[in-house]
């Protein structure tokens, strides 16, 4: 078993999921269930595989967990840019969601640079 608290692609992923979770907050009520869940989800999926993953004894399925987590993060990549064009964060928050931007392509660089490891 793995420490996955000791792992820099879960720390980025731990930090990313409280940063969507409140960039969403303010999301338009009609996208609660659209969008926002969504988002919400992925940006969930990322951190948890890797946990589940760390838990696993073979190298191989910490691998497809850790590539489960990948996936879960391009697709967060999307629909954050969707929201964006979308024009579902304030003025204010625009510097912040660059940002967050940089936040996410960061995390799939680490994340990305560990599963070619493991390869």
């Amino acid at each position: 078993m793995r420490d996955h608290t000791k792992l820099r692609a879960f720390e980025l992923a731990d930090e990313l999921a409280l940063i969507i979770y409140q960039a969403t907050k303010d999301f338009s009520r009609e996208e609660t269930y659209g969008l926002t869940s969504q988002m919400r989800r992925a940006a969930v999926s990322v951190p948890s595989n890797i946990v589940e993953g760390s838990a696993r004894e073979s190298q191989v399925e910490y691998r497809r967990f850790l590539e489960i987590a990948f996936g879960s993060l391009r697709e967060l990549h999307y629909q954050f840019s969707l929201s964006k064009r979308l024009g579902y964060f304030k003025e204010y928050e625009y510097e912040r969601v660059n940002n967050n931007e940089s936040k996410i392509v960061g995390t799939e660089k680490v994340l990305g640079a560990l599963i070619r490891a493991l390869r």
